[in-house]
């Protein structure tokens, strides 16, 4: 199939829109002032179960795939080892060859210490580059993977702690000339931190669990496609909720849950205009900044600047988090349904979705599925079914270990 460098442009930054400036800065606030990033694959919620609840999951409970919303959950999972495929069609309404895959995977050590690893791979499907007279100079396609491995640890009861590191590739020209320079293939690496608390209480007679989780991930290199240009921040972001699970009985549960999530980047600053409304520069060839901070810093400051440079101050720093809330219920711990919404600021990309999604459980085989429904913008994943398979093994337990649970048994 055969595209113009156009679309393909478009997909690249279908997720956070295009940085527009424009000629007044009276108004910062109102301002459309989007946070663009190298990357954009990896904030992407990977498997169905976290995509039907709204993008929310930092707090959820344990399964396989908490690589992507929080490793620290691992340590709390009551399975000894796990694996689980994903798969998102991308733009389904417009072309058929562009997806998300992501394959995940976990193995308990004891009953402290879980290791689990996770592929992302993102196909961009097959582009036609094209001259700026129209006339083709190739074809490619274009695809981008991540491949982690986290290590997490319980500290107490209650609460644990992991780390994960990443290797990023990112390929989205073939090495093909841009702008008299040749293009290359990003690479970058990047960490995760995060930490996971859980409590069990006792409400009216009904047991309930309330649990809270934080995850600051992607803190890494910054990336870049060619040699002559600057190199662009990578999505570190900082994703914190919390969840609350009530057991009716034996058989239903429900988990309401909410995430707040903030990209760790600078914010685009608001340039100075000229009386003719063109950029104004300095003596070294730089825009002057009217307002706002500059954004050409390192990694460490630009996380900690992520929190106060905004042009249009607290205020805009707020519509900077995006919120998603989520809702589960579980029959028997067989069968789940879900309900999710996910908001974005009008001026930071006004993604707005509700979102529905079903679980199956069966022995050692789980089925997930999600839909998204966008309630502003299109989104690249309306109209389509989303779909996770979940295999879950218990420890063998070994002729003495079984001889020892029946001594403790008897006692």
């Amino acid at each position: 199939m055969k595209r113009n460098l156009v679309l393909f442009l478009s997909i690249i930054l279908i997720s956070t829109k295009i940085f527009a400036q424009t000629k007044s800065n009276s108004d910062y606030y109102n301002k459309l002032n989007t946070l663009t990033t190298a990357v954009p694959f990896l904030l992407i919620a990977p498997d169905a179960r976290g995509g039907g609840l709204g993008d929310a999951g930092v707090a959820s409970s344990p399964d396989d795939n908490s690589q992507h919303w929080n490793p620290a959950k691992y340590a709390f999972i009551d399975k000894d080892f796990g694996v689980s495929i994903s798969y998102s069609p991308w733009l389904r309404k417009l072309v058929n060859d562009i997806n998300l895959a992501y394959l995940g995977a976990f193995k308990r050590i004891n009953n402290r210490q879980t290791v689990a690893m996770s592929l992302r791979y993102f196909s961009l499907g097959n582009i036609t580059f094209t001259n700026e007279t129209g006339q083709s100079i190739g074809s490619y396609k274009p695809n981008e993977f991540a491949v982690d491995a986290s290590y997490s640890y319980k500290f107490t009861n209650t609460f644990s702690g992991a780390i994960a590191m990443r290797y990023i590739y990112s390929n989205l020209t073939g090495g093909i000339y841009v702008s008299g320079a040749a293009s290359k293939a990003g690479q970058s690496g990047a960490a995760d931190v995060s930490i996971y608390y859980q409590k069990p209480i006792k409400v009216s007679n009904m047991n309930t669990l309330v649990a809270f989780g934080l995850n600051i991930s992607n803190i890494g290199a910054k990336i870049s496609y060619t040699e002559n240009l600057d190199r662009d921040f990578i999505p570190t972001n900082l994703r914190v909720g919390a969840s609350y699970l009530m057991n009716f009985d034996k058989h239903n549960s429900m988990a309401l849950m909410i995430d707040l999530n903030k990209l760790l980047v600078p914010s685009p600053p608001a340039y100075k205009l000229d009386s003719t409304g063109k950029y104004v520069y300095d003596a070294s060839g730089n825009k002057v900044i009217e307002k706002g901070m500059d954004p050409n810093v390192g990694v460490v400051r630009g996380m900690v600047q992520s929190f106060y440079d905004a042009p249009g101050g607290f205020n805009e720093e707020l519509k900077e988090i995006n919120y998603s809330f989520g809702l589960e219920y579980w029959y028997d711990k067989q069968f789940s349904i879900r309900a999710g919404y996910f908001n974005e600021s009008k001026t930071k990309g006004d993604r707005k979705y509700v979102t529905l999604g079903a679980g199956l459980r069966y022995s050692v085989f789980g089925l997930d599925f999600a839909y998204l429904i966008p309630v502003t913008a299109r989104n690249p994943l309306e109209n389509t079914l989303r779909f996770s398979l979940l295999f879950n093994f218990d420890k063998i337990k070994s002729k003495k270990d079984k001889e020892e649970k029946t001594i403790k048994k008897n006692e």
